[in-house]
């Protein structure tokens, strides 16, 4: 029961997360004729939902609300893989109820729903901001909750963080630093297959070009891009890939704690 707690507070928390911060997204519009005040009024609402939930659910289950945050308290040892896989289930369902509420607010998606792109066009070059920034936000986050005497100003610091790469990161990616909020957005704008397809190339044999190339692909003509054996196989290998990490894991650390 303890554990199912924070498992909705974590769902409850991307929900908002997506729905706030991407909502103020959409609405502003930071392609408009006034971007540089989109971005920072961007940028302050991911900021303030992250401090709002930091305070309101931080106390149930530490207020993660994001698989980057989970996986680095995984590796840092702060959390058990049973949490981390529940953690992070219940963020990426929380951001899709978050992106679906969104959608049926703004009556579809021609404002859009606040979802990532491609730095002109480059796959490269957006994975290494988003390397970046995710970086920094994460190291902050680590900092801040390393002595519990932080624990008190520990939500607005990581609110402010955030609040500092979306302000740089909007311009170049629309900022992720989450899979999850990345996750529920692309999945009404891009549709099932434009999780996983999108443009042409070795796009596809990267787990998070695979999910920014579905942020573009908007148009049905441009699913898999014709490149079915590649997609498959990149999904073939990636599955194997992450079950020989989780049997990795689970042989070292006692799942039933």
């Amino acid at each position: 029961m303890e554990n199912m707690k924070k498992y909705v507070a974590e769902f409850i928390g991307t929900l908002v997360l997506v729905l706030f911060a991407c909502g103020t997204a959409a609405v502003v519009g930071c392609n408009g004729a006034d971007p540089n005040a989109a971005y920072l009024m961007t940028a302050l609402a991911f900021g303030l939902v992250i401090v709002a939930m930091a305070y309101s659910i931080g106390n149930i289950s530490g207020c993660h609300i994001n698989p980057a945050v989970s996986i680095a308290m995984l590796v840092s040892g702060k959390m058990s893989v049973k949490d981390f896989v529940g953690y992070v289930v219940a963020q990426f369902l929380g951001a899709i109820a978050g992106a679906a509420i969104l959608m049926g607010i703004l009556g579809g998606t021609e404002l859009g729903l606040g979802q990532n792109g491609l730095f002109e066009g480059s796959i490269v070059r957006s994975l290494i901001v988003e390397i970046i920034l995710t970086f920094v936000f994460v190291l902050a986050i680590l900092g801040v909750t390393s002595k519990p005497e932080f624990s008190k100003v520990a939500g607005l610091v990581i609110g402010f963080s955030l609040t500092l790469v979306h302000i740089i990161g909007i311009h170049f990616t629309g900022t992720s630093v989450n899979p999850a909020r990345s996750f529920g957005p692309a999945l009404f704008m891009g549709g099932i297959l434009g999780i996983f397809a999108g443009s042409k190339g070795f796009s596809l044999l990267w787990p998070y070009a695979l999910m920014q190339a579905g942020m573009n692909a908007n148009k049905s003509e441009d699913a898999l891009a014709g490149s079915y054996g590649m997609f498959f196989l990149s999904c073939a290998f990636w599955l194997a890939a992450m079950f020989l990490l989780a049997w990795g894991l689970l042989r070292k650390r006692d799942v039933k704690a």
